[in-house]
């Protein structure tokens, strides 16, 4: 019962890690609804208030790495 929570904070620690390749590898085995969902929300991450300076940082990190990956982001 605890790895699906597992499994999803492994999953955005890796998209927030300002890591490029575990941003870009992670994010190129989700499907492309799953792959909408996180872009949605990292572009809600960086302009929506209530968000802490560095998480902001690291969603800005991940949306550019993600683009730089020739994803259409």
């Amino acid at each position: 019962m605890d790895e699906p929570n597992n499994d999803l904070e492994q999953i955005w620690e890796a998209l927030l890690s300002r890591d490029e390749l575990r941003i870009c590898s992670i994010y190129n085995r989700m499907n492309i609804e799953e792959q909408q969902a996180v872009l949605t929300h990292l572009r809600r991450m960086v302009s929506e208030p209530g968000w802490h300076t560095e998480q902001r940082i690291s969603a800005q990190k991940a949306i550019e790495a993600l683009a730089s990956d020739s994803k259409q982001v």
